[in-house]
């Protein structure tokens, strides 16, 4: 059941046997709502005894979809209305997608439990009239206009594409979906998240995944995508308790690993950081990492291997790879990408989180 996380909980009288209740805050996005419901019926079947209510809520960038999110400061904007009636004990739990999560959370919060991942890769979704024409990136033709309003995206592409043009495109799926698809659209293309296409069951629109080894690929992920996070107060120790069953160990840390690189570049939802973690033989761990320009022309690449079992060790992998970018030159990149955020603040374009 879903509800809004203002309205009050009901709780039996009379001669009922009230039940434990949990409130599940999330934002209130028809994918985000969908992703809190499966959340709340494996915690269900985990915990039977106990009651699990969606509460739905709208964020800052949920709210206003016109102002620019450099202009709100870029940390927090899909999550801080959610921490608020977290710490204010309104909400007991908090599904996030873990990309949307800032590397530093309010005090008295705390990460709780990462879900199984999904498939965390980007894919190439063709406008529906140009289907049979093209498959992959690598068959558009000069000037064809590629759907996205992240710039990590936009920088990898460029740098294998620099042919390609590119137009924002705010909204949900189906919304960004609609407008794809409609006659008049100028987009050829959207680079959207695999895992928000498969849990709304979208399956057959992905004409091509673009990860780093598939050919006309070559693209790095945003850090903690295709991940669920649940966000509990570090005090709660029964709710703690509750949700370590439901702990997918080695997406905690896999996405741990790729926060702590993000953490150590400074870097947000609008740097152009990304990332790919793949576990191999035992408890070893490849880490890959690239930052690039938003025109596509420089970058600076990592890769490293390495035992991780404990969440320290994946925080100081992260730090490692980090710091191999930066001596491959990310950091030249970044200070120009913050240069250039900081003079033309004003004058920016509505974009969202890669």
């Amino acid at each position: 059941m879903s509800t809004s996380a203002t309205q009050p909980i009901i709780t039996p009288s009379g001669g009922e046997t009230q039940r434990p209740l949990v409130r599940i805050g999330t934002r209130k996005s028809a994918l985000a709502l969908i992703q809190a419901e499966w959340v709340a019926a494996e915690l269900k079947k985990l915990h039977p005894g106990t009651d699990f209510e969606v509460c739905g809520m709208l964020s800052t960038a949920d709210k206003d979809k016109i102002t620019a999110l450099y202009k709100f400061g870029g940390k927090g904007l899909w999550t801080n209305e959610l921490e608020a009636a977290l710490i204010a004990n309104q909400l007991d739990i908090i599904v996030h997608c873990a990309k949307d999560m800032p590397t530093s959370l309010p005090a008295g919060c705390t990460l709780a439990c990462f879900t199984e991942r999904e498939d965390p890769r980007d894919v190439v979704v063709v406008k529906k009239s140009l289907e049979g024409k093209y498959k992959t990136l690598a068959d558009l033709p000069e000037g064809a206009v590629v759907g996205t309003s992240s710039v990590r995206r936009m920088a990898q592409i460029r740098r294998r594409y620099p042919q390609l043009r590119f137009q924002d495109m705010r909204g949900n799926i189906d919304t960004r979906l609609k407008k794809l698809d409609a006659d008049d659209s100028e987009y050829s293309v959207l680079i959207l998240a695999a895992a928000g296409l498969h849990r709304s069951d979208r399956y057959a629109r992905i004409a091509q995944y673009l990860e780093q080894g598939t050919e006309g690929g070559g693209m790095l992920y945003a850090v903690g995508q295709g991940g669920l996070v649940i966000e509990a107060r570090a005090d709660d120790v029964k709710m703690l308790e509750m949700l370590k069953p439901f702990q997918d160990e080695k997406t905690m840390l896999a996405i741990e690993t790729e926060r702590s690189v993000m953490r150590t570049l400074e870097g947000g939802c609008s740097i152009p950081i990304g990332v790919e973690t793949a576990w191999l033989e035992g408890n070893k761990l490849r880490l890959t990492g690239c930052v690039v320009s938003i025109e596509g022309t420089e970058a600076a690449d990592a890769e490293s291997v390495e035992e991780v079992t404990t969440r320290e060790q994946a925080v100081a992998f992260g730090k490692k790879v980090a710091q191999m970018l930066v001596d491959n030159g990310a950091q030249a990149i970044l200070d120009a990408i913050n240069k250039d955020r900081e003079a033309s603040r004003d004058k920016a374009e509505p974009w969202v989180p890669a």
